[in-house]
Formats: structure tokens, sequence, C-alpha cells
């Protein structure tokens, strides 16, 4: 190969690089834009929607067992997106702890506004123990495999939440 070819073709190559550096760190930016963006909009709409349903419960004078547990959902859509926000890992436990609760509405609303009895409940009853099962398989896989990268993070000594070691935790209940 001949000079000037040998040169033409190193400075494409070395073009090629930084034109794909660029691009991804163009891409990044726009990603974690977006996360951002959206973080603060459901985070924005979470307490927007918990006041709302609380302000609700003031002007009736009372809450009921179904607006508390409204209310808890609110909680751990908060506490969701903090944890994704700080981490950018999604805790599928906390959706299903949401999932919970909201069938734990459910089955107040069948049993104490409707007073029905029979399959209804028995299916939400099975719905709870099934969700309640799946978060018991998901802690025990989350201690008993951990993740690597939880792992390299307690060898390393990386801090978690007010100051201890970062917890081992798997990626099975992260999406």
């Amino acid at each position: 190969m001949s000079e000037p070819t040998r040169r033409l073709a190193e400075f494409a190559s070395a073009l090629h690089a930084e034109l794909r550096h660029l691009s991804d760190s163009i891409g990044t930016l726009l990603v974690d834009t977006f996360h951002y963006l959206a973080l603060f909009a459901l985070g924005a709409t979470t307490v927007w929607s918990a006041v709302d349903a609380f302000l609700g419960m003031v002007h009736r004078g009372r809450a009921g067992l179904g607006d508390l547990l409204l209310l808890f959902i609110y909680l751990e859509i908060g506490a969701m997106v903090g944890i994704y926000f700080k981490t950018t890992r999604l805790p599928v436990r906390y959706l299903i702890y949401i999932a919970i609760t909201a069938l734990a509405r459910v089955l107040i609303e069948l049993v104490s506004a409707e007073h029905r009895t029979g399959m209804d409940i028995l299916i939400v009853s099975g719905a709870i123990l099934f969700l309640s099962f799946s978060v018991l398989v998901l802690r025990f896989g989350s201690s008993r495999f951990p993740s690597n990268g939880s792992l390299a993070d307690a060898k390393s000594g990386k801090r978690g939440h007010r100051g201890t070691l970062a917890p081992a935790r798997s990626g099975q209940d992260d999406v």
C-alpha cells in the first residue's frame, strides 16, 4: 500500500472513531435528558395526584381505608421514582407492592361497599397471595444470587444509603 493511501486510511479510521464517540456522547445526553424529564414529570404528577386525593379527604371530612391505601400507592410510586432517579434501576418489588395495595383496595370495596362474598373475594385474595409469594421469591433470589455489579461495589467499599455499604443486590428484581 502506498504512503498516501495508508495515511488516508488512517485519517478515515480516526475520523470514524471520533464520529462514533461524538454520536455516542450525544445519544447518551439525549437519553439521560429524557430520563430526567420523564422522572420529573412522573414525580410531579404523583405528588399532584396525592395532594388532590388528600384535599378530597379533607373536603369530605373523613378518610376511609381505601383512601389511605391510595395514599400508600402514591407513596410507593414516589419511592420507586426516587430509587430510579438515584440508581437508574427500577425495583420490580415496588411494582408488586403497588399491585398488592391496589388489590387490597379492590378487596375492601368488594367486602364493604358491595357486600359480595364468594368467588370474587377468593380470586382477589389468591392474586394477593400470588403476588406476595412473588416478592418472597424475588427477595430470596436477590440475597441468594447477587449480581456481579453489586459485589464489585461491596468489594470496592462503595457507600450506599446513609453511609452503609451498598447491599448485595440481584438484577433479578430490577428492570
